[in-house]
């Protein structure tokens, strides 16, 4: 319901702009603009989803294999005393366990295209433990949110976008955005957390935090003691090692069980391209409303109105050249990569604005997007608080990137 209201609000906001762009500034092409826009957003939602098959059917190959040798129910039991305490409502040692976790970990290290596929296999699992079949689950909503905050160890690229824009040292947003993407998944598990009643402070969640903790200060010490020049190598490699990795030890898992390896992988890999499919009417239907919304100036509006406000009350305003990052960070990944550049490209990659642009970017992922993506591919209409409570994380990521940020770079 939530998202029916939204979708409809980006029209119909759009039309008003639009209109009063015309009737009082005599713009003639506004409309014409919002047409091209719903035209080309169209092809790309479908151009994405045909990108993603190929994608999709790797991975879901791979994690049949991983399925079949019994490699995911293993990951399942040795990680159920931890994800058992965010996830109550499913079975101890249930195979789900491990395909989240495997979805966690390539969104933690940066690899957007196998943590969609891997994120598509645990909703479709989760959907299968859901009692609503048209209804968001409270696993399915923990899951959501936990990707719409968008932990990640390592920003790659970011910090690639920064180098190329000329950056004298494009990864000086790393440990701001580790902090920022770190504040923003905290702030939406303890939300959702609080919205299902779950105990989220038990002496094993807060030994776990602990150790995430350490974990994460050990990643930073390593960061800020490697050459600068050297980060950017050492962090691709490392991701693409541990990638291929999993790769590999899912195929000797087969081998070892002596199950048909091929066969497993070739019957996972069919399902990619009916859950690409799937997802092409729920990316259509938002990539459009986003797109008639930004194309009609509605979002200016937005930005221009932040700046008078904190202006009037004597706030400083150096940071809303980053806001039109930040506000379509939640709407659409790539458009928010654009603004990004485009903040870098006018005010300079190692200006304020450039960092807080960037760190903004990597506070945590695409709310709207993901919805579309994880709820669409399994028929799920109804969803309940997962936009509220994605909605929150997102602003929570937003306000520590530019607190963070003034404490970093200003």
């Amino acid at each position: 319901m939530v998202l029916n209201y939204i979708w409809i609000g980006f029209f119909i906001v759009a039309f008003i702009v639009a209109a009063a762009k015309l009737l009082f500034w005599g713009d003639t092409t506004i409309f014409t603009e919002l047409v091209n826009a719903t035209f080309s957003s169209s092809k790309t939602a479908f151009e994405i989803s045909l990108g993603l098959t190929g994608i999709l059917s790797l991975w879901l190959g791979i994690m049949k294999i991983g399925e079949n040798s019994g490699l995911i129910r293993a990951l399942s039991r040795w990680l159920s005393p931890v994800l058992s305490k965010l996830f109550p409502d499913i079975p101890k040692g249930h195979p789900v366990i491990g395909s989240m976790f495997m979805n966690i970990s390539a969104n933690m290290l940066g690899l957007d295209n196998a943590a969609t596929p891997l994120g598509l296999k645990a909703m479709k699992e989760l959907q299968e433990l859901n009692p609503q079949k048209d209804t968001a689950s409270n696993p399915m909503i923990m899951f959501l949110v936990m990707n719409t905050s968008g932990l990640m160890l390592i920003p790659i690229t970011i910090m690639v976008y920064r180098a190329q824009m000329g950056a004298a040292q494009p990864t000086d947003v790393f440990i701001p955005i580790l902090l920022s993407t770190l504040t923003s998944t905290l702030v939406g598990i303890t939300v959702v957390s609080i919205s299902q009643r779950i105990r989220m402070f038990t002496k094993g969640t807060l030994l776990f935090l602990l150790g995430l903790a350490v974990f994460f200060a050990g990643i930073i010490y390593l960061f800020v003691t490697f050459p600068q020049e050297q980060v950017n190598i050492y962090s691709t490699l490392v991701a693409n090692i541990l990638l291929f990795s999993v790769i590999i030890w899912f195929i000797l898992s087969g081998i070892r069980k002596k199950i048909n390896v091929f066969d497993s992988f070739v019957d996972g890999a069919k399902d990619g391209f009916t859950t690409a499919v799937r997802i092409i009417p729920y990316l259509v239907a938002f990539l459009v409303g986003i797109a008639v919304f930004r194309t009609s100036g509605a979002m200016d509006m937005i930005v221009n109105g932040i700046e008078w406000f904190f202006n009037a009350v004597g706030i400083d305003t150096s940071f809303v050249g980053a806001l039109p990052t930040a506000l379509m960070k939640s709407l659409s990944g790539s458009g928010a990569n654009g603004l990004m550049i485009d903040a870098m490209k006018e005010y300079g990659a190692d200006s304020f604005v450039g960092r807080t642009s960037s760190v903004v970017r990597g506070a945590s992922d695409t709310t709207f997007y993901t919805l579309a993506v994880y709820f669409g591919s399994v028929g799920i209409s109804k969803t309940r608080n997962a936009v509220s409570c994605g909605l929150i994380a997102d602003f929570s990521g937003i306000i520590a990137a530019i607190l963070f940020s003034y404490l970093f770079f200003y």
